[in-house]
């Protein structure tokens, strides 16, 4: 009877060990999926936020690349997994507003099928020329678009960011454009330094090191303000024109993840992109990094989509 009771014990202690220890995340590797090209940006952001959870958690969040159109290979994989805290994405604009509005038969729905969790960093659209062209300033830019033919630019692809920003501006400026896509932003700026098209409409962190080289003049970009470390390149909102963009990243999960795990992945996005050292290089990258709520996050989707949505429509680019 004794060993009875013991046993009967020792098997109601290991059942209410059980939801402990099931409670216990992370408990093996978690993956983290870049979804754009190893070695670009993306990359950098989705090491950064990995390292920092790994180090917090003492378990390996481990970097999976599945890059494809433009990214949303990666997300759907993320979006179809179980919501369980092992699996994550780096997230853009274009995953969460700009590929939901104009195709949608995507496969996932941004609101629906996943858990936005934070905000990483964000990149402005800045407006560049060949350094060796005759184009110095925005007002040189605007005067040659103005007064002959559309002006040929880059940008990443159709219904980027960066043809959004472009569209938007010369609207507003009253010049002609014309768009030249590529797929993905380096091949168009080589281009741009050979005198091939006329100007680039591409993020900071793609441009600053052609800039930096002398090969592009950087002539205006779309943050609010000016950049610390391209302090001489103006503003297109202080130049006269509204419009302030920037292509940003993001950390989601599939739908339904534990508040728990989600208010942890949160916290811990925040002080990756707060470490000093991340801060200097995201800078020199032309990143900025923003610290917000789960909730602020999905309201500023929310105002993305709402933005957005009238100029893809204006370029004929939602999809049926």
């Amino acid at each position: 009877m004794m060993q009875f009771r013991a046993a009967l014990a020792v098997t109601g202690a290991l059942m209410m060990a059980t939801p402990a220890a099931a409670d216990e995340w992370p408990s093996r590797p978690v993956r983290m999926v870049n979804t754009f090209a190893a070695g670009g940006t993306a990359d950098v952001l989705t090491r950064l936020v990995a390292d920092q959870l790994s180090a917090t958690f003492k378990q390996q969040f481990f970097v999976e690349t599945r890059a494809g159109a433009a990214g949303t290979i990666g997300v759907k994989s993320v979006a179809d997994s179980a919501p369980d805290g092992y699996n994550f994405a780096l997230t853009n604009i274009t995953h969460l507003v700009l590929a939901p509005i104009s195709n949608p038969k995507l496969g996932y729905d941004p609101k629906r099928d996943l858990t936005n969790i934070g905000y990483v960093a964000g990149s402005p659209i800045v407006l560049s020329v060949s350094a060796n062209g005759s184009i110095k300033t925005l007002q040189d830019f605007i005067e040659q678009g103005r007064a002959g033919k559309a002006l040929t630019y880059s940008s990443s692809g159709v219904g980027s960011s960066g043809q959004l920003v472009a569209e938007d501006f010369a609207k507003k400026a009253g010049i002609k454009i014309e768009h030249v896509p590529y797929k993905g932003a380096s091949q168009g700026l080589t281009d741009l330094a050979g005198g091939h098209i006329v100007f680039s409409a591409q993020t900071m962190s793609s441009t600053a090191a052609l800039v930096r080289g002398g090969q592009l003049r950087a002539i205006a970009h779309s943050n609010a303000t000016r950049m610390p470390d391209f302090p001489d390149v103006p503003t297109l909102k202080e130049s006269g024109y509204d419009v302030v963009a920037t292509t940003w990243f993001s950390i989601s999960g599939p739908a339904n993840l534990p508040k728990d795990i989600t208010e942890k992945v949160n916290r811990e996005i925040a002080r990756a992109v707060s470490n000093p050292d991340a801060q200097a290089r995201l800078q020199r990258d032309g990143m900025i990094a923003h610290i917000m709520s789960v909730e602020e996050l999905s309201n500023y989707i929310d105002a993305e989509t709402a933005r957005w949505r009238p100029v893809l429509d204006q370029l004929g680019l939602i999809g049926k």
